[in-house]
């Protein structure tokens, strides 16, 4: 019933941004069959993901089918003289392998063995899916949103002391190291995800299931139901909004490609180095290429979903969370793509769902409806007022920054607690009862 949802899903989205003249998802995900993949390393990650159904030697069959494919699309590039100007020239590769063991599975496999390899391929599908999901919604965003209430989050972000301008001067303040470490960090959050999901599925291929709960559920239902609010809440950040756009970064950048300067739309030229005034915030219109994406911040939702999953792993991998947490947050700050109310949103969301999905696996019982109804009552509540209050939590920072704070941490307290109360609680082994002794 999910895989169909999940389908009716794409197709519609598929149908949506054609409309406006481009490719859906469906068919950009179909093109990188043959043509250039935008993102090499998903793909192979994915293929990753679906390998944990598979035996050692057959991890390694099809990791060399899919180096040898790709050898095989650059030598036929080479020679045709194809340039690649636009994407990765490695993943088709392992977009093919994943493929074939969708028709391995279907022809050469039955019962629960069959079920099995599919499932591994689903969840590589979905992954991908999950990526080119997000691009079309945010180009429906760009195109169908365009004014944006980037005053009304920049005026509450005044009672939180500004953060993305502080985090801002810091960043250029470091210059191209400090950019681009955090700017690796940000952009390898995917690889972050697979590699904790990695762990979690380790015992698939042993057991012969999947467990009923890992990463991947929650980063895929996280990029399915956030942009909705992208749509609901159009926010293009405060570097677009008060910047110079990407053109700040293009100095000490290593990676970022050439974006068209957005510094006519902006409100000024502010960002970092002067806070904005406090004034009646207003809509503002924006071009069509600047997504609206802030609202709330996806990024600081799957690096809190990361964090949540390495609770329980080793020492490494609970470090590895705690970083790149902390890491990514600095980034989103600093870089000017998310105001502060933009990431206290985005961990409200990402405990919401959490919740939500484990709710689901527990059994819905009193208390899993009170995790989700409150998280969702809370998330709704800031929402509105960072768009009808905002005036007034400026003017009144002193108690509303500490209240917007205090409304996040109430989210966390209410998850940790549930779902606590959910682990099972070890029962002490029933003791013999005392013999007599034999005369």
């Amino acid at each position: 019933m999910a895989a169909v949802a999940v389908l009716g899903f794409l197709i519609a989205l598929e149908f949506a941004v054609r409309h406006y003249g481009l490719p859906g998802p469906i068919t950009t995900q179909a093109r990188e069959v043959l043509f250039p993949p935008k993102s090499g390393g998903l793909l192979y990650a994915s293929m990753a993901l679906m390998m944990v159904v598979l035996t050692w030697r057959q991890r390694f069959i099809a990791l060399g089918a899919a180096i040898g494919i790709d050898i095989v699309f650059w030598v036929v590039r080479f020679v045709a003289d194809i340039k690649v100007t636009d994407g990765h020239p490695f993943g088709n590769g392992a977009l093919c392998v994943v493929l074939g063991c969708a028709v391995v599975a279907v022809t050469r496999r039955t019962g629960r063995e069959r079920v099995l390899l599919l499932k591994g391929v689903g969840l590589a599908l979905l992954l991908i899916a999950g990526r080119k999901t997000g691009d079309a919604w945010l180009y429906l965003t760009s195109t169908t949103r365009p004014m944006v209430l980037d005053q009304y989050v920049a005026t509450t972000d005044h009672a939180l002391g500004n953060p993305s301008w502080l985090v801002g001067r810091l960043v250029t303040a470091s210059g191209a190291v400090g950019f681009n470490a955090l700017d690796f960090v940000y952009g390898q959050l995917p690889v972050a995800a697979v590699v904790v999901a990695l762990y979690q599925l380790r015992h698939v291929a042993a057991e012969r299931r999947f467990p009923r709960h890992h990463l991947v559920r929650t980063f895929l239902v996280i990029g399915l139901l956030g942009p909705a609010f992208y749509m609901i809440f159009p926010v293009v950040g405060p570097i677009f909004a008060y910047g110079t756009g990407a053109a700040h970064w293009e100095g000490v950048s290593l990676w970022a490609p050439h974006m068209p300067a957005s510094e006519p739309w902006a409100v000024a030229d502010l960002w970092p180095r002067t806070l904005p005034p406090i004034g009646t915030p207003h809509l503002m219109p924006f071009d069509e290429i600047t997504p609206r994406n802030c609202m709330p911040s996806l990024h600081t939702a799957w690096a809190t979903a990361i964090f949540i999953h390495t609770r329980k792993g080793p020492r490494a991998l609970r470090y590895g969370g705690t970083f790149w947490l902390v890491a990514t947050l600095a980034a989103t700050l600093g870089f000017g793509y998310h105001y502060g109310a933009d990431l206290i949103a985005g961990v409200v969301f990402t405990l919401t769902i959490e919740g939500a999905l484990r709710a689901f696996d527990h059994g819905w019982d009193r208390s899993g409806i009170q995790l989700v109804a409150y998280g969702s009552t809370v998330l709704v509540t800031l929402l509105v007022a960072y768009r009808y209050l905002s005036v007034e939590i400026a003017e009144h920072r002193v108690l509303t920054g500490p209240l917007l704070v205090l409304a996040m941490i109430s989210v966390i307290y209410c998850y940790v607690r549930t779902t606590a109360s959910w682990k099972p609680r070890a029962t002490p082994a029933p003791q013999p009862a005392p013999q007599p002794e034999l005369i």
